[in-house]
This record gives structure tokens, C-alpha cells and sequence, in this order.
């Protein structure tokens, strides 16, 4: 630009009064911020609209969701469609000239030949990492996604675009600061995947015993399904692989909230939990126990990635995403990993690269920094109609599951 006379220095001293008189404001935060940090967030907002243009049309998404995905992968070209099986996902992909985005526990098993046939890219996606105050199976959106257009990111099978990241990526030092902070954040304000709310129990003394946690899982879950590995494929199979490895550790069973609610499987019958671990505790967060424990082993469990937040050692007898980094002392160790990472290397990749967030009250991309503030809200959390139909059909569940394995 150039001013009134032609000179550059005066297009120049233009730009910066109106950079001087700009006033900006975070609108998820509603808290003034600086103009540099508008263009920074403008410029996320764009990129991540370029991204959701590539997508046309979703495929498994659960009724419940499809508002939210809807808002969360809209762009200029409108939201994506939402069809019915892989047929209608590949003629809509062809039609509207973008990929299909499924969720892996619910695509269909002929997706991949037909959208290969036709030529067709499939992009995975998952809940992210930092999620909610409350269960997914509890009919709850997401305010976090995983998006990845090779695999699903919990799959060892091969490298997911999470793997790659973490095997290529530089981190350089802003980032790795700006993660050093988020991780401080997470285990000051005691946040998880699902923040459940509820008191957690001190842990009885145990003197010269180490003490190991041990949570549970979702069996059924695709984590399970594909990253368990040898014999330990299950929660009963954890137990009985952690006793014998630590005979006189002290051993704090932790089901998973899913189960306990009767929504998903994986229970273990309580006489056999309780004779393989000295306590076993239900319906309790997990971010206090944490803090009581040494270690945690784990088959896949997002739990052994935050415990490694908190400084925890972690064994894991399965293949999750976090392992083999250096940073967990590997059972089934992936030979293709073979990059060092610290422990904010790995949160700048997991939790600030990779995964895409959505604030859960304006509908608008957020860091997440931002989310975390929402975390601390109740109202955001409280789901509908549809939400509370949910809780009372997991608690009836749970009553007529109870003692059944």
C-alpha cells in the first residue's frame, strides 16, 4: 500500500496506525487479545476450513453426533453429507469430489474395496485426546477430534499421520514451551479424556510396596481389538500378567467408566478382580489416583499417556500410540519406532499438532488452551433429553450386567 503522495512509508505508517487502533478479542475466551494473535487464530480458522473442504461426505457417525460433526467439519462448500452405507459414502465422495470420513468402530467391512475401486480417500476419525466433562457412550459430543487419513491412530498395524508426525516433525522450541505449559495445565487442573466428576479414595498405606494401577478397559473397543498383543488381551488377562510380573506391589484395579456404566463390556467378575489386586475402585475419577501411584500398566489405555504427563513410569503390554518413544517400558515393542521423543515432544504432537478442537458453546475452532477453560464450566457439559434417557438406561444396564463378566 502506499499513501496519499505514492511513498511506501507512508502506506507503511498507515498500516501500523491501524494496526495501533485495531481492537480484537478471543470469542471463545471473550477476552481481548492482541492482533497478532487474531491473525494467528484467523489463520488456524482458515486452514482447518481448507482441511474440512476436502471432506464431502461422513460415514458410521451415530445420529447424536451428526449436528456436532456437521459444525465441526463444515466449510465454505457448506457441511458434509452423512450417508447411510459404503454405496451411498462412495457415490456422494464421487458426486461432490472429496473423501469420505468414517468412524473405524462403525464402517462398514466393504468401505475400503469400494472406496479404493472408485478411487475414493477415506479419512478416520476419532474422539481426541482431551474430549468432555462426561461419556461418549453417555450420548455426549466430542469437543475433540482425531482425523487421520491413513489409519486409525490407535492401529499399529501400520503408521498412522499421528506416527509419522511424532517419527518426523520438529519441534522446535516455542512449541515445545507452549507444551511444557499445557501439560502443566492438565495435571494442575487434574484433567483426563472424560473429567468424570466424584471423590477418589486415599489409597491405604502400603509401606515398601510399589504401587501400581492398573486400568481398565472397553474389550470390545477397536483399541483392544487391534493393539492388544501375545496373551494379555484382555482386563482379567492385565491382572493376571501385572501380579505375576510384580508379585509384591501393591495393585489398584480401576474399571473403566463405560463399563461401570453398563453402556460397553468389560467387566471382571469381582471375586477374581479382587484376588488379583489389593483394591479395587469403582466409579472414582482417575486423576487423583494418579497422583497416589507409581506406575501404571496398561494394555492401550489413554491412561498410560496421562500418567506419563504426570511423571509417571508406564509398562504397556499392548501397542498404543504413546509407546515406543523411549518414554514406557514396552512389552510389545514396535520395531519401527525408533525416534526419541520427551515427554513435551509428545504432548506438542499429540495434543497441540494433531488433533482438532471444537469449542463445545460457540461451535468454533479453539486451541487447547481454550478448551481447558470450558472444562471448567458446567453448562457446556450437561447434554439433552437424549443424554439423560442414556444415563438411565446405563444405570439399569449396569444393574442387570452386575456379576456377569
Amino acid at each position: 500500500m502506499r499513501g496519499p503522495g505514492g511513498d511506501p512509508a507512508d502506506g507503511t505508517a498507515i498500516w501500523a496506525a491501524i494496526a495501533t487502533a485495531a481492537r480484537c478479542a478471543d470469542p471463545v475466551r471473550a477476552e481481548p487479545i492482541a492482533l497478532e494473535q487474531a491473525i494467528d487464530l484467523l489463520g488456524a480458522w482458515r486452514a482447518e476450513e481448507a482441511a474440512n473442504r476436502r471432506i464431502a461426505v461422513c460415514l458410521g457417525i451415530a445420529f447424536w453426533k451428526r449436528r456436532r460433526m456437521g459444525s465441526a467439519l463444515a466449510s465454505a462448500a457448506g457441511p458434509p453429507g452423512f450417508a447411510r452405507n459404503a454405496r451411498d459414502a462412495v457415490a456422494q465422495a464421487l458426486a461432490r469430489g472429496g473423501a469420505i470420513a468414517a468412524w473405524p468402530s462403525r464402517a462398514p467391512a466393504d468401505l475400503g474395496a469400494r472406496a479404493a475401486a472408485a478411487g475414493v480417500p477415506v479419512a478416520w476419525v476419532e474422539d481426541g485426546f482431551i474430549r468432555s466433562a462426561g461419556l461418549g457412550a453417555g450420548f455426549l459430543p466430542a469437543a475433540s477430534l482425531a482425523i487421520d487419513a491413513r489409519r486409525p491412530y490407535f492401529d499399529p498395524a501400520g503408521p498412522s499421520d499421528l506416527e509419522i508426525l511424532l517419527a518426523t516433525a520438529a519441534f522446535p522450541p516455542g512449541l515445545v514451551a507452549r507444551a511444557a505449559a499445557l501439560r502443566a495445565a492438565l495435571v494442575a487442573r487434574g484433567i483426563t479424556k472424560y473429567n468424570l466428576g466424584g471423590a477418589a479414595p486415599v489409597l491405604p498405606p502400603a509401606p515398601g510396596r510399589r504401587r501400581i494401577l492398573v486400568p481398565g478397559q472397553v474389550e470390545d473397543d477397536l483399541s483392544i481389538l487391534r493393539g492388544a498383543a501375545g496373551g494379555v488381551r484382555g482386563n482379567l488377562d492385565l491382572l493376571r500378567a501385572v501380579r505375576a510380573a510384580a508379585p509384591d506391589a501393591f495393585i489398584a484395579f480401576k474399571p473403566h467408566p463405560d463399563v461401570e456404566a453398563g453402556y460397553r463390556r468389560g467387566s471382571v467378575p469381582a471375586d477374581q478382580a479382587r484376588g488379583l489386586a489389593d483394591v479395587v475402585l469403582a466409579h472414582v475419577p482417575i486423576a487423583p489416583l494418579l497422583d497416589q501411584v507409581e506406575e501404571v500398566h496398561t494394555i492401550t489405555s489413554l491412561t498410560g499417556f496421562e500418567a506419563l504427563l504426570r511423571g509417571r513410569a508406564v509398562t504397556c503390554w499392548g501397542r498404543p500410540f504413546y509407546a515406543g518413544w523411549g518414554l514406557t517400558q514396552d512389552r510389545a515393542p514396535i520395531g519401527r519406532r525408533v525416534r526419541r521423543l520427551t515427554i513435551d515432544d509428545l504432548v506438542a504432537g499429540a495434543l497441540i499438532l494433531y488433533p482438532r478442537y471444537q469449542d463445545p458453546v460457540t461451535e468454533l475452532p479453539c486451541p487447547p488452551e481454550a478448551l481447558l477453560d470450558r472444562l471448567a464450566e458446567a453448562a457446556p457439559w450437561k447434554g439433552g433429553m437424549i443424554a439423560r434417557l442414556r444415563r438411565w438406561q446405563g444405570r439399569a444396564m449396569a444393574r442387570w450386567l452386575r456379576g456377569r463378566g
